[in-house]
């Protein structure tokens, strides 16, 4: 099987650097991806701040309707990350961006990226992500517009898209009423300058909407006074 990247990696268990490797997954892989979901959402303190996938949803990603890379330390999945190519039904996320019909079908998901708990602190997130990212170009269509949803106070998670250039273009009630931000990276056309920045506190959501709604988008994180604050500023066009 290919190889998508080697290096090593800390078990902050047993404080030991290890050799690692990264893959694609496969139907095969299944009952092994839906163990490391299940362990990592039993060490996380809120369960909800990471939307679980159902065997039905793996089923469809894994069939050719999207992709999932996986992290080995020797033969043990350590991590996964997943691109979901979404039906376009009324929760398309490309709606709660503005996107015309016509555009819908350029969009692909960031779906579920976990990491077991003792493998945390690696940035294997971040590697996982570069290399899904350099596997996108392989999957038989071409995808313009890269989107996914963060539950709010989701730091980790945010950070980790942020990292990927990533912005918050609307925060809005999804999975049958949870808030969620919906982020967005325009692979044609990615935003790099931005002017009027301001920084809103995490908890503030009706002041986050309102920034959205005057056509801000959140870029990033700022410390004020030791605490994370989202940092918004409007594109320069």
């Amino acid at each position: 099987m290919k190889l998508l990247h080697e290096g090593t990696i800390t078990n902050q268990v047993l404080h030991k650097k290890l050799p690692f490797s990264m893959k694609r997954l496969y139907l095969e892989d299944l009952p092994v991806i839906e163990q490391i979901q299940a362990k990592v959402i039993e060490s996380l303190p809120e369960k909800d701040s990471l939307q679980a996938l159902a065997t039905e949803e793996f089923l469809f990603i894994l069939n050719e309707r999207g992709l999932m890379v996986g992290a080995f330390v020797e033969d043990e999945l350590i991590g996964f990350r997943a691109l979901l190519i979404p039906e376009i039904d009324e929760e398309h996320l490309g709606w709660d961006i503005g996107l015309p019909p016509e555009q819908l079908r350029k969009v692909i998901y960031q779906e579920i990226s976990v990491v077991l708990p003792e493998y945390r602190g690696n940035r294997l997130q971040q590697k996982l992500a570069e290399v899904i990212m350099k596997e996108l170009p392989n999957l038989e269509e071409e995808y313009r517009y890269v989107c996914c949803t963060v539950a709010p106070m989701n730091i980790p998670s945010l950070k980790d898209k942020f990292t990927q250039a990533m912005h918050i273009a609307a925060l809005k009630e999804k999975y049958a009423g949870l808030q969620r931000y919906i982020l967005v990276k325009d692979l044609e056309n990615p935003l790099g300058h931005y002017s009027d920045h301001v920084t809103v506190k995490l908890d503030d959501l009706e002041k986050q909407q309102q920034l959205l709604r005057e056509g801000y988008v959140g870029i990033g994180f700022q410390l004020v006074q030791g605490f994370h604050e989202i940092q918004f500023a409007k594109p320069v066009l």
